[in-house]
């Protein structure tokens, strides 16, 4: 079993509640400042945090803050059904290159996988607390969270001993998206300066109709046409009181490209 479920975490829970709600998503689980929502493909976690929460230490799950705002980001992370079988074969699949990138371990949130890619950057592979997508949710909705990296082959690498699934893709460079068995894109875009998350989601279905059903929700919704096809870009409920949040001032909801 292998899932997308990034972790944003946010002092402005209403209003990512009334985002992903527009999108289409369902919640499926809320524990006190935890919440989790489902797309018709992969799973996004909201974590709410104090107001412009960070400056350094570690997230509530263990990652290193190295100095940035906690309040507005977005970690990657995915869901597994086993975490030690995971951990094997996914070392296992590195062994020709010499590396053993999952680590079992004890995290302040429980038992846990790390996963360390060669440029460093590090993310947790959490048992799933529970396994089937939300049939509520819109299925044309996928989440997708992105690996920015200095070392792009490296990273997609790592995507492939985790068992994730290559798509194939028109572009002959050096980005590559992968699916999730159980749902979720994950894509691995080159970056220079140190490796980073990024989260956005891909829509399936009429792109016009989901812009016009963001619009009704009172949500600022743009709609544009790029080399690669149409995507929309919505208002990032953080950028109003946080800039220069890590995910920008809009996030981007990309059409899914045919093939």
């Amino acid at each position: 079993m292998l899932r997308v479920r990034p972790i944003h975490y946010t002092s402005r829970m209403d209003q990512w509640e009334g985002l992903l709600s527009a999108l289409g998503m369902v919640r499926t689980a809320q524990d006190g400042d935890w919440q989790e929502f489902d797309a018709g493909s992969g799973r996004l976690a909201l974590h709410r945090v104090a107001a412009g929460a960070g400056g350094g230490g570690t997230t509530p799950e263990g990652n290193a803050l190295d100095g940035n705002v906690l309040d507005g980001r977005t970690d990657f992370g995915v869901e597994v059904g086993d975490l030690a079988e995971f951990a094997r074969r996914t070392n296992a699949a590195g062994v020709e290159e010499g590396t053993s990138p999952a680590e079992l371990l004890r995290a302040e949130h429980g038992e846990t996988c790390r996963i360390t890619g060669e440029d460093g950057f590090g993310f947790f592979a959490d048992k799933a607390a529970h396994g089937a997508q939300c049939a509520g949710a819109d299925p044309a909705l996928a989440v997708v969270e992105v690996w920015f990296s200095p070392d792009a082959a490296a990273a997609a690498q790592t995507l492939r001993n985790m068992g994730a699934r290559l798509r194939p893709s028109p572009d002959d460079d050096e980005t590559a998206d992968f699916t999730a068995k159980n749902g979720g894109v994950l894509m691995v875009r080159p970056a220079s300066g140190t490796a980073r998350s990024g989260l956005g989601f891909e829509y399936s279905g009429d792109l016009s109709a989901l812009r016009d059903r963001l619009a009704a929700a009172g949500h600022q919704v743009s709609m544009t046409e790029e080399a690669f096809g149409r995507s929309l870009h919505v208002a990032n409920p953080d950028a109003a009181d946080l800039p220069d949040n890590p995910n920008g001032a809009m996030l981007w909801i990309t059409e899914k490209r045919a093939g």
